[in-house]
């Protein structure tokens, strides 16, 4: 932009550069909306001149403003990031069983959970920081260069530098440097998919727009960070650093506060549970033991710390970080990779979803569905950039020149085209140019058309402002012709007459086309025309006045960018399992609307809420409508933290798809933000708990359904940790409760929790999903990670096994067998009616006396055959007769053993049956 266009538009005091404007930036003034202020009136708020700023003037603003840069965020203290990772119930019960363990005298152990604590703190310290790591990614994605007009010369200047009032002009490739309000623009097109979610690159010019549009909608403004996809242009600097839009949006994310997952806060009930149980009945059983059977206080306090040992579940938080840490392995198997290990769990507690269209429930490969002539409707088969499909008219197959005004409309769309489709080496299809031509060239080569046989003369390229491309074109020894593509309405107002079925000339019937412009809009299509006309005799060159009138339209395309069909069958999946799906996207209200329908998400008729309407409700009033409307189209990221939170104000677990910085805060915002791997933006990647590998919204509804076979799986776990501690933990309370001799010594409840930590806890992690996981609906994050039943069972099997040891334990005892054989007995009949409850763990609802029980996991087999071992070593093994007081046991103690443990299985099953029948008869 030279001088005098500059001058132009505003004439502020050169002597007071950035005069008018107050303090704090420009963005932050209540009514500062520039782009629906003209060219002049912003030019003078910022009282730039026609030479741009001075360097005193910069340096001054500069320091009034900042640099334009996005300031690091506020850290706390590495001590403190390091210990806030063990404030958590779990862990202080680890630290608890860790110092009971230290007071016996058993290091090893101590150790060991130590270890086990600090690898648990250690992975959530590696993990910490989605915020920080994605504001870090945010910094990156600003322009390091700008070109800025200072003393009336252009010049290269660090972005840094720039301050609102600042004159700089983009071109195709530049990287635009800040928040700029465009003064002239060539067709200049932005790509702004980062901040808006819009695939298509958006027009700009300076002509001012609504206050009250949206980000997606200011087409007089270019945003800092976004690439310039063609043309150029000039600007005034509005706004620099944090004000900018980029800036808002990382303001936005360091204010967003984690959510705890659903997981998260049952265990952390859970845990507060155990606690308070086990201080409480060791209390109680070392009064009872002192006030009723007047025992030693050295042999009560032996006897409350082997309690304690043996209540506390110290394998629990190991186990669940090996089950989810095993889940994430699955999930990358199919195309989610996990950032965060929580959220593997969350994922099969979500309830709603929350989905970007282009390239999630789409394939992001502009196609060519309809296409309409005078006398025809063709319907396009085939999706993508593959030229494969039919193209059908009342069920019957189009064949080139048998409709003349088709094979015209084709060839028009063909020649007057910029992209290309090529075939890679891998067989796939690929585009070279941009969307919408490459659906118009794919549609050529599906037709047949004959552009090898044209040479192009001319061309008028493609502008904003003129909504159309024009090519002078001939074939042969023939006359040129002018092909003209379009805009509808702006195609159709130079036309004056239609291509006839025979190919002649005739009156432009214009109601009925634009009636059917129309039509196609409602269904949520992308519609270009296609006109042509021969040139004049001579003719080499084509401009704006050749098309202006006499035009001869050809036709109708409409273009959409189709869903996936495995999308769809994922969102009918997610239906039946009670998960309820919602569009949220940048693109306009019929368009997402049309998409939603096709793909079962928006119910006839219902209603749509843009980002306008969003405005207008009040939190409290979207709050109420929120869960009731499916689509919502043309939002912004603040609107897209209040639909989430609005969604979680419910309870609602959402999970939040996205691939722009403009999705970034409601991922934050979400119970799980999922990215795209392919298409996604690094700042949208490190805010993400989840990230697809493909793309496809059908990888998240199979992530769901793996994070509902995970959590099962760590029900499952727990269902078998917990009678395995209750059952030892209880026969040491009844044996001081009772006066008795102590069954079983502290450091064989070590033993015992041993191996059964080491082998048999793992094995349920490896477990198939549940027969109809994704027929039943959410589980309800408010409740407990155990449920009545749950407790029942684990209540029946404590005894169970509790009960079958100490028995065996009493009966040797009796018989007069020593003391070491009796003891050593039970620790052996503990190991195997715990393995027998592994087997009835396997099913929570089903019966397990079933030979299924016996396939499906292998490592159930491995882990046996482990224990089996270790426990033979602890039998026979001299060394462990010394360090656990262990004896060898004869095949009868074995038999007695397996026996009992048999019986414990039976016994689970039965209280298994009768919960099941109790169930029924409530519903």
């Amino acid at each position: 932009m030279d001088e005098a266009t500059l001058s132009a538009h505003a004439q502020p005091d050169p002597t007071q550069p950035g005069a008018a404007l107050p303090d704090g930036s420009p963005g932050e003034r209540a009514g500062h909306v520039p782009w629906a202020q003209s060219t002049g009136q912003v030019l003078a708020e910022l009282g730039t001149s026609a030479d741009g700023l001075t360097t005193d003037d910069a340096a001054r603003l500069l320091a009034q403003h900042g640099a334009n840069r996005l300031p690091p965020p506020e850290r706390d203290p590495l001590w403190k990031r390091i210990l806030v990772h063990f404030d958590d119930v779990l862990i202080y019960v680890l630290l608890v069983a860790a110092v009971l363990k230290a007071v016996v005298g058993d290091w090893v152990d101590f150790a060991v959970i130590l270890a086990v604590a600090i690898i648990n703190a250690g992975i959530g310290f590696v993990q910490e920081g989605k915020a920080e790591s994605a504001l870090a990614s945010l910094r990156t994605m600003l322009s390091t260069h700008a070109e800025a007009l200072r003393y009336g010369q252009w010049s290269k200047i660090d972005a840094d530098d720039l301050v609102p009032g600042d004159i700089v002009r983009v071109r195709a490739g530049d990287r635009v440097p800040a928040d700029v309000r465009v003064l002239d623009a060539t067709n200049l097109r932005i790509e702004e998919s980062a901040l808006t979610g819009e695939s298509v690159p958006a027009e700009k010019h300076p002509g001012a727009v609504e206050p009250d549009a949206g980000v997606g909608d200011r087409t007089s403004m270019m945003f800092s960070s976004t690439l310039v996809a063609a043309g150029q242009g000039s600007g005034v600097v509005v706004a620099t650093g944090q004000h900018t839009e980029i800036g808002r949006i990382q303001t936005m994310m360091s204010e967003v506060t984690d959510v705890k997952t659903p997981l998260t806060r049952q265990l952390d009930r859970f845990g507060k549970v155990i606690a308070v149980a086990i201080l409480g009945l060791g209390a109680f059983m070392v009064l009872v033991g002192r006030l009723v059977h007047d025992q030693p206080v050295d042999e009560l306090l032996s006897a409350g710390i082997g309690f304690a040992v043996a209540a506390v579940p110290e394998g629990l938080p190991a186990l669940v970080t090996i089950t989810l840490a095993l889940g994430v392995q699955q999930m990358a198997r199919r195309r989610a990779i996990t950032r965060k290990l929580p959220a593997v769990e969350t994922l099969g507690s979500v309830t709603t979803i929350c989905s970007d269209k282009t390239g999630t429930l789409t394939r992001n490969e502009m196609t060519a569905r309809t296409v309409l002539t005078a006398d025809l409707t063709i319907d396009v088969e085939g999706v993508g950039y593959a030229p494969e499909g039919r193209l059908t008219a009342g069920g019957a197959e189009v064949v080139r020149g048998e409709h003349v005004a088709f094979d015209a409309l084709t060839d028009v769309m063909a020649l007057c085209n910029d992209a290309r489709v090529e075939q890679g080496d891998d067989g796939r299809w690929g585009l070279v140019g941009e969307p919408t031509e490459g659906a118009l060239a794919v549609l050529g080569l599906k037709a047949g058309a004959a552009s090898g046989e044209w040479e192009r003369l001319a061309v008028l390229p493609f502008e904003s402002a003129t909504k159309y491309m024009a090519t002078l074109d001939r074939r042969g020894e023939e006359s040129a012709v002018i092909h003209v593509k379009g805009a509808p309405d702006r195609v159709l107002e130079r036309c004056s007459a239609q291509t006839s079925a025979t190919g002649g000339r005739e009156p432009l019937d214009r109601d009925m086309w634009l009636e059917r412009i129309d039509e196609l809009g409602s269904r949520g299509l992308r519609v270009l025309a296609a006109a042509r006309k021969p040139a004049e005799p001579g003719v080499t060159t084509v401009a704006a006045d050749d098309v202006a009138d006499g035009l001869e339209l050809c036709g109708l395309v409409g273009i959409v960018d189709p869903p996936r069909p495995e999308a769809i069958e994922a969102i009918a999946e997610c239906h039946a399992a009670g998960i309820g799906v919602k569009m949220i996207t940048g693109d306009h209200a019929g368009t997402a609307f049309a998409i939603a329908q096709e793909m079962g998400i928006a119910r006839p008729g219902a209603r749509v809420l843009t980002g306008a309407d969003l405005e207008e409700l009040t939190t409290s009033e979207l709050r109420k409508v929120v869960r009731d409307v499916d689509v919502y189209a043309r939002t912004s990221p603040e609107h897209k933290i209040r639909i989430v939170a609005a969604l979680q104000s419910h309870g609602e677990i959402v999970a939040m798809t996205g691939d722009g910085v403009n999705d970034a805060p409601a991922l934050t915002q979400a119970d799980v933000g999922v990215a795209m791997g392919i298409k996604g933006t690094e700042v949208t990647k490190d805010a993400a708990e989840v990230v697809l590998a493909d793309d496809n919204f059908a990888t998240i509804e199979r992530a769901v359904e793996e994070g509902r076979r995970i959590y099962d799986n760590i029900r499952k776990s727990v269902l078998f940790l917990l009678p395995t501690n209750g059952a030892q933990s209880l026969v040491v309370l009844v044996a001081v409760l009772a006066g008795l001799t102590m069954p079983l010594l502290p450091v064989q409840v070590l033993w015992i929790n041993m191996i059964t930590a080491v082998t048999l806890s793992l094995a349920l992690a490896y477990e198939q999903a549940e027969p109809g996981i994704m027929r039943r609906p959410p589980r309800d994050s408010r409740s407990g990670i155990l449920d009545a039943a749950a407790v029942n069972k684990i209540v029946v099997a404590s005894l169970a096994i509790g009960a079958a040891a100490l028995g065996v334990f009493m009966w040797l005892e009796r018989a007069g067998e020593p003391l070491a054989v009796a003891r050593t007995t039970a620790v052996t009949t503990l190991a195997l009616a715990q393995l027998a409850y592994l087997f009835s763990c396997r099913f929570l609802d089903r019966s397990s006396l079933t030979p299924a029980v016996l396939r499906g996991n292998r490592v159930l087999w491995l882990s046996a055959g482990a224990l089996l071992v270790l426990q033979g070593v602890f039998v026979y093994a001299p060394f462990m007769h010394v360090w656990f007081s262990s004896a060898s046991i004869g095949a009868a103690h074995w038999g007695v053993a397996v026996a009992v443990s048999v019986g414990v299985l039976l016994v689970v099953e039965l209280a298994k049956v009768v919960s099941r029948g109790l169930t029924k008869r409530r519903h």
